[in-house]
C-alpha cells in the first residue's frame, strides 16, 4: 500500500423485506438519524461471528417483534453503493420473508413504531435505498 492509499472502513448489515400474502409490507419508523423519523426495513449491523442471514432474523425480531427462523429468509441481494449511507460504507444483505396476514407487531430496539403498509401504496419516501430493495424483493 502507497502513502496515498487509504483503507476504507465497511460496515457490514442486513434487511428484510417482511411481507404478507395480502401484499403489504412491515416498516419501521426510523427513532435516530440518519433519516430520523423516515420510514425504513427492519434491519441494523451484523454482530461479530454472527451471519447476516441470523443478523436479518435477530434484527426483525428485536424491532418489530416478528419471530422468523432464518431458514425462512430468502436472500434478495447486496447493496453497496459508496454514497448509500451518510454515515459512511454500509453494505448491507437484504432478505426476503413471507408472514402471515394478522402477524402482531411491536416496535422495540432502535424504531419509534412498526407498521404494516400495503405494498401499492407505501411511504411517499424510504430511508437509505429501501425503495430499490423493496422493488427487488416484490419485482421477483
Amino acid at each position: 500500500m502507497t502513502e496515498t492509499e487509504t483503507v476504507e472502513t465497511i460496515r457490514y448489515t442486513a434487511d428484510v423485506v417482511a411481507l404478507t400474502p395480502a401484499r403489504e409490507v412491515l416498516l419501521i419508523q426510523r427513532g435516530w438519524p440518519p433519516h430520523e423519523g423516515a420510514w425504513a426495513l427492519p434491519g441494523g449491523h451484523v454482530d461479530p461471528g454472527e451471519t447476516s442471514l441470523a443478523a436479518a432474523a435477530r434484527e426483525l425480531a428485536e424491532e418489530t417483534g416478528v419471530h422468523i427462523t432464518a431458514d425462512s429468509l430468502r436472500p434478495i441481494g447486496v447493496w453497496d453503493a459508496p454514497d448509500r449511507d451518510p454515515r459512511g460504507r454500509y453494505v448491507t444483505v437484504a432478505y426476503a420473508a413471507v408472514v402471515p396476514v394478522g402477524t402482531q407487531i411491536v416496535a422495540g430496539d432502535d424504531a419509534r413504531t412498526a407498521r404494516w403498509w400495503p405494498l401499492d401504496n407505501p411511504p411517499e419516501r424510504l430511508a437509505f435505498d429501501h425503495a430499490d430493495i423493496l422493488r427487488a424483493a416484490t419485482d421477483s
